[in-house]
């Protein structure tokens, strides 16, 4: 055995340590969960290797592609970025029949690009078992099964996943989320599916749209608890869960679905969400301030990493639609109206996104559900905080730190490493949040309200090395 001074152990020990430190910062700082669709229905998009380098300016992880473009999955190489391809509809029935039609493919759109494109997904087709076609939704399985066998065949069938996108629409039922079963003659389809999803460890990607929910039954209650603002919830009596978010019970709906037939234990994707900026006249639903409330809302509770109520402490990955917007899809306006960056690729509305400015406060309009003016005492002359009241549900208080995250609040110092992180408790959290939220907006009295939640308080609620926001108005 060879000796070593107790200096140079140090030394090595030291090394360690510090990596073990920076991987620990890395992972806390990691936003893998962040994804989007970047469609090609257009004929004005930006070039590939401009996309490349725009994705590389923002805090997204991964990219889901309909199809397998040699030139974007060129672009995105050595970058890190996670890369879904897509299988169309239409070559299923070829991939079913044919084992080298699957394996000509991948050695096509595969093999020439991995690792440095860093492909991690292949979603075999889009909504087929809604597609109305016997045919297809057969074929679906035997044509997943080849193209795994495929990538077995060259050594890739442990690194990249296989799958396929399903619609909400696979569902009977879905309220309360706890009762949510899936249709009965989609059952027996869907078991061979997830059997192969836990077989090879891939994911069962879904498309819930909450605006789509909200064009449906478009109250004003419908529409905060759509857009992750501050509302009464949707109680669920199975489970006495009171839901504050659609999308959290449009995805706990589905965990139920696939508990009801044996695989609650397989993993859940959002292989597409969004809301569109703009529409037609007749349209309910598209603005600006709605894209913005929604795809901001739904980044911060990702981000908060809370997960669902019936999936807690985990953020399910999920990939907003759409990069851009795709000027040659039909239909009305807002199918052409959900891109988060302009042609220019400046931001179409800013949701934090971008690497330089998501740690910003960005000025927020007031906000519309958390603030009906109050007016019991005049504007305070003193230092004031504002905080929860006592006894404030864990749901509202989440729903709270949700809106002033999701709203392009600066949250960083209640994150993993940040000075106000602990306690990790949701009250200490969401008291950080809403005072932010109350400073940065003017300290006005309703700006203190959170659906008469909070309160204020002269009592400064710093501690330690934590410091919360405040001072003389």
């Amino acid at each position: 055995m060879q000796n070593r001074d107790s200096s140079s152990d140090m030394a090595i020990l030291s090394c360690v340590f510090l990596f073990a430190l920076l991987n620990l910062l890395n992972i806390a700082n990691s936003e893998s969960f962040i994804g989007v669709n970047y469609g090609q229905v257009a004929d004005n998009l930006p070039s590939p290797a401009a996309t490349a380098k725009l994705l590389q300016s923002t805090s997204i992880e991964k990219v889901r592609l309909y199809g397998s473009d040699p030139a974007i999955i060129q672009a995105l190489a050595n970058t890190g970025i996670g890369i879904v391809i897509g299988a169309a509809n239409g070559d299923i029935p070829a991939f079913a029949s044919d084992p080298n039609f699957a394996k000509n493919w991948v050695n096509g759109n595969v093999v020439p690009f991995y690792p440095a494109s860093n492909i991690i997904v292949i979603m075999v087709g889009n909504e087929v078992l809604m597609s109305g076609d016997n045919n297809l939704i057969t074929q679906l399985l035997p044509a997943m099964k080849n193209i795994q066998s495929a990538l077995d065949s060259v050594s890739l069938g442990d690194k990249i996943k296989v799958s396929t996108v399903h619609s909400m629409t696979v569902l009977r039922q879905s309220e309360p989320p706890s009762s949510a079963r899936f249709h009965p003659n989609l059952v027996n389809v869907l078991k061979g599916l997830l059997g192969f999803n836990k077989a090879t460890g891939s994911p069962f990607a879904i498309n819930p749209y909450p605006y789509f929910a909200y064009r449906g039954d478009n109250r004003a209650e419908t529409l905060a608890f759509c857009l992750f603002q501050p509302n009464s919830g949707r109680y669920d009596p199975n489970t006495k869960i009171n839901y504050m978010n659609m999308f959290d019970a449009q995805v706990d709906a589905i965990h139920s679905a696939l508990d009801s037939i044996g695989f609650k234990d397989v993993e859940i994707v959002v292989a597409e969400t969004g809301w569109p900026y703009k529409g037609d006249s007749d349209e309910v639903g598209p603005s600006v301030d709605n894209a913005k409330a929604y795809n901001g809302g739904l980044i911060g509770h990702l981000r908060s990493k809370v997960g669902t109520p019936l999936m807690p402490g985990k953020s399910v990955d999920t990939y907003l639609f759409a990069l851009y917007d795709e000027d040659l899809k039909p239909g009305p306006t807002s199918e052409r109206s959900f891109g988060l960056f302009n042609l220019d690729l400046t931001m179409t509305y800013d949701i934090g996104l971008s690497k330089n400015t998501q740690k910003t406060p960005v000025t927020p309009a007031t906000p519309k559900n958390p603030a009906t003016p109050v007016s019991p005492s005049p504007k305070p002359n003193k230092s004031t905080w504002c905080v929860p009241k006592a006894d404030v549900s864990d749901a509202r208080l989440q729903s709270n730190l949700d809106y002033v995250c999701g709203h392009g609040f600066d949250c960083t110092p209640i994150q993993p490493g940040g000075a106000c992180f602990e306690p990790n408790t949701l009250v200490s959290h969401a008291t950080y949040a809403m005072n932010l939220l109350y400073q940065s907006a003017g300290r006005n009295p309703w700006n203190c309200d959170f659906s008469q939640t909070a309160t204020l308080s002269s009592k400064n609620p710093s501690y330690n090395g934590c410091s919360y926001p405040g001072g003389d108005t």
